[in-house]
């Protein structure tokens, strides 16, 4: 039941961040502390990457969405917001692993340039768009 609030919440959040940036092109200070209860470390992160327009929003002709985020070392990290999936290290090891937070800053990025509507857009072929989200085998899995 935790999660299912959690996520109400978030919802919510970012409703109101979408309607109060509309208005008004800023985040006031009470919006800013809201954010930052409810997603700590990663927000700060985040809002860089926002106001350096670092998301891009990728669809292609059979209608699938995916969102690259172009991280702060340089590097594209694929998002995939409705199941918080993200391809960095971090939520891998972080997100995944560890489970201390429950997205990354490029995931959250992704939800607030939505929010805020300052997502860049790319129209890509359906091919290009499934080799985006095919992931990259570079290194093998040694097993005893």
């Amino acid at each position: 039941m935790a999660t299912s609030l959690h996520d109400s919440v978030q919802i919510e959040l970012l409703k109101h961040v979408k309607t109060v940036y509309q208005s008004t092109q800023t985040l006031p200070e009470d919006l800013l502390s809201a954010l930052h209860f409810v997603y700590k470390a990663p927000l700060l992160q985040a809002l860089d990457l926002v106001d350096n327009k670092s998301v891009t929003r990728i669809t292609c002709p059979a209608g699938r969405i995916a969102f690259q985020v172009q991280g702060s070392s340089g590097i594209p990290y694929t998002c995939l917001p409705s199941s918080n999936f993200c391809t960095c290290q971090y939520y891998s090891f972080t997100v995944l692993k560890r489970k201390d937070v429950n997205l990354c800053k490029h995931v959250l990025a992704v939800m607030l340039s939505c929010a805020m509507g300052a997502c860049l857009e790319q129209e890509v072929t359906n091919d290009l768009l499934a080799k985006i989200l095919t992931p990259e085998c570079t290194e093998v899995e040694k097993r005893p």
